[in-house]
């Protein structure tokens, strides 16, 4: 299908970015990526009367390390998260999370940023962030704000954005020594979006767990935060017994829909598994 028309508006800086968003309001859009918009207006789902692209804005496609955190700029391309030495070596569960979405094609284009602002409880990159304790940057007329992610999802495709703000950056923060990640995701096929996906980070000392982070995808109307799993784990070995509840845990606060990848109970027990496997794998990647 071709989409209705619009107004093409191509800012260079970020102040003419905002401007432009709140000269138009509800009607305009932001183009970073356009692997979620592109396909609504296509589909007729999404019919913005102006479109905002961002990617003439220089300064917004870092990844970094600073202040205790790894800073990704809003358009970094999947691709490029994807084949950063510093998110290989330091971040492996960022770089598990980039490798399954879609496909390479789509991952050259879809940046983080557009991956988080679009509010999809399908998408890959909520759930990881979840369980990092991310964090993200919105830009707007009256500066900056930092957003806890856990506090970003607010429903289905809606997130805690105001009108006219830009998500401009996501604040990671560094692991500290003993802590090691990792996301796990089934699909149907390749480049799907999940049936279930578990992230979790945990940081280890003296064989016992300190913290850990447990983000699910597609597991209920925004990533869930498997909270009772995260406490369960905190002050425990992670022996089988220890593993084997948290993942029922974790399942437990599932809230997935039936759909056709699947029945309630088949998704949360994809959950219990992934949890188990995810920790394991995180487990075995402590540093």
């Amino acid at each position: 299908m071709i989409p209705p028309r619009f107004q093409y508006h191509a800012p260079t800086t970020l102040d003419e970015a905002l401007s432009l968003l709140n000269d138009y309001g509800p009607e305009a859009k932001v183009l970073a990526g356009g692997q979620s918009l592109i396909p609504l207006m296509k589909l007729q789902l999404a019919a913005p009367a102006h479109i905002v692209d961002i990617n003439r804005i220089p300064g917004l496609a870092d990844v970094r390390e600073e202040n205790g955190n790894l800073h990704i700029g809003c358009l970094t391309r999947e691709s490029d998260l994807d084949s950063s030495d510093l998110v290989r070596s330091g971040y492996r569960i960022l770089h598990d999370t980039t490798s399954v979405i879609a496909d390479p094609l789509v991952r050259n284009m879809a940046t983080v940023g557009g991956n988080l602002a679009h509010g999809d409880p399908a998408n890959d990159h909520p759930a990881t962030m979840v369980a990092l304790g991310a964090s993200v940057v919105a830009t707007g007329s009256g500066g900056e704000r930092v957003i806890p992610v856990a506090d970003f999802f607010e429903g289905p495709l809606t997130t805690a954005l105001a009108q006219g703000e830009i998500l401009t950056g996501i604040r990671v923060p560094t692991p500290p020594a003993g802590s090691g990640n990792a996301y796990l995701k089934l699909e149907r096929k390749v480049g799907d979006y999940a049936t279930a996906g578990v992230a979790v980070a945990i940081t280890m000392s003296g064989g016992v767990c300190q913290q850990a982070g447990i983000g699910l995808t597609n597991a209920g109307l925004t990533p869930v935060k498997a909270t009772s799993a995260e406490t369960f784990l905190a002050g425990k070995q992670l022996d089988d017994d220890t593993i084997r509840e948290a993942s029922r845990l974790a399942a437990s606060e599932a809230q997935p829909m039936a759909d056709l990848r699947g029945s309630e109970e088949y998704k949360r027990d994809m959950v219990r598994v992934l949890t188990g496997r995810a920790l394991r794998l995180a487990l075995e990647r402590v540093v």
